[in-house]
């Protein structure tokens, strides 16, 4: 039998932001598809939907907002697994892993793509959630800026996107850009359970403990 040694992979800061995020982006989500379609009837004339969802909305939109910031700090505070460079295919052996680890997902390799941390194939799909994340961040504060006349929001927070985009562009793209943050996220429950299944490493549970079990075989 493979020894195996516990290993501390995911600090408290990525832990953190993981779990705010998520709960942030469901809030984010319902109260956002509501606002652009109100599925809700009110029941009185003293019915305050609309600006109950919008509260909740901006509130989850702050939240957010201060999780990608601490997560952008710890990029460059953090440990090796939590670094900016495990998202950028830089080095050599990042790029063989990235190609190893596609044909994995692809089915047409059995080897797992063992790693420590993130291999190079979720790290890429990390940053383009990312970039997401910031789209869905600027084009929001955008659309609430609008009617507003607000310096920071203006020059800031996504307001200066209305000066060559209009607002039904960006609207549309809000939601879009939605959609594919759960196509993602769907997409990441099952291969982290997937790689669990084949790695046998406790993935799933360390973004709970933080701790990964590992063998020396995988790839720092």
């Amino acid at each position: 039998m493979t020894e195996r040694k516990r290993v501390y992979i995911w600090e408290v800061p990525v832990r953190l932001t993981h779990w705010v995020n998520f709960f942030s982006i469901i809030a984010l989500s319902v109260t956002g598809i509501y606002i652009g379609n109100p599925y809700l009837h009110p029941l009185s004339e003293s019915s305050f939907t609309m600006g109950t969802m919008r509260f909740i909305h901006l509130t989850a939109a702050y939240l957010f907002l201060m999780m990608i910031i601490i997560r952008l700090y710890w990029a460059f505070a953090g440990n090796r697994y939590a670094n900016w460079r495990v998202f950028l295919p830089l080095k050599k052996r990042q790029r063989q892993d990235l190609g190893g680890a596609t044909r994995y997902y692809l089915f047409m390799s059995k080897k797992p793509p063992y790693a420590a941390g993130h291999t190079m194939c979720a790290g890429a799909a990390y940053f383009v959630l990312f970039l997401m994340f910031l789209f869905q961040i600027f084009s929001g504060f955008a659309l609430w800026s609008y009617a507003r006349s607000v310096p920071f929001f203006h020059m800031v927070l996504g307001g200066w996107m209305l000066g060559f985009w209009n607002v039904s562009a960006i609207r549309f793209w809000h939601h879009m850009v939605m959609y594919f943050i759960w196509a993602i996220a769907l997409v990441h429950v099952y291969l982290a359970v997937w790689l669990d299944s084949a790695e046998h490493n406790g993935l799933m549970g360390s973004i709970f403990g933080g701790y990964k079990f590992i063998t020396g075989k995988e790839w720092e």
